[in-house]
């Protein structure tokens, strides 16, 4: 979005109102997103932290080749992993982590589609987060991830299969 654009350029000069506005932003999105690939609260509020700290700092590298939300998640997903790569080189297991609950479910419609994201594989509850809940397209995921795009759509295909058998 164009005021996004605007306002991490005013963040690459250092403007601390247009890193706020930022922060209002996307700090609850990176951290559904962090939560999604971690499985952690605690561990995907830093996420949130390291990232925007990582905004504030490197905000003139954006080179505006992709949606300030793409760039923006590329960095949570790389702060993500680097947690995740910390945790099992520590010997701790991420897979057996309880996924935290939605923090205000609406309606129990909402309720069984977070149950069935849990039985996703990690690659495909990505996929999916970032379709459905951030609004990129398959180019931008597979930029994101640095996959092909057919890869993308595959996981998304498998992923709507396990879904839906899920919610029948």
């Amino acid at each position: 979005m164009a005021h996004e654009r605007e306002w991490l350029a005013r963040v690459a000069r250092k403007d601390e109102a247009s890193f706020q506005r930022l922060y209002e932003e996307f700090a609850t999105r990176i951290f559904r997103y962090a939560l999604t690939l971690l499985r952690d609260h605690h561990l995907a509020e830093e996420v949130v932290q390291e990232t925007m700290i990582t905004v504030w700092s490197k905000a003139s590298t954006y080179a505006g080749n992709s949606r300030v939300s793409t760039w923006i998640f590329g960095i949570a997903r790389h702060k993500a992993y680097d947690i995740l790569n910390g945790e099992k080189k520590a010997g701790r297991a991420t897979e057996s982590r309880a996924i935290m609950d939605d923090p205000a479910p609406a309606i129990e419609r909402q309720e069984r589609v977070h149950a069935a994201m849990k039985g996703l594989p990690p690659d495909q509850r990505e996929i999916v987060f970032l379709t459905f809940y951030e609004n990129l397209s398959y180019k931008a995921i597979a930029n994101l991830l640095e996959i092909p795009e057919g890869t993308v759509k595959s996981r998304m295909y498998h992923a709507k299969k396990k879904l839906a058998e899920a919610l029948t």
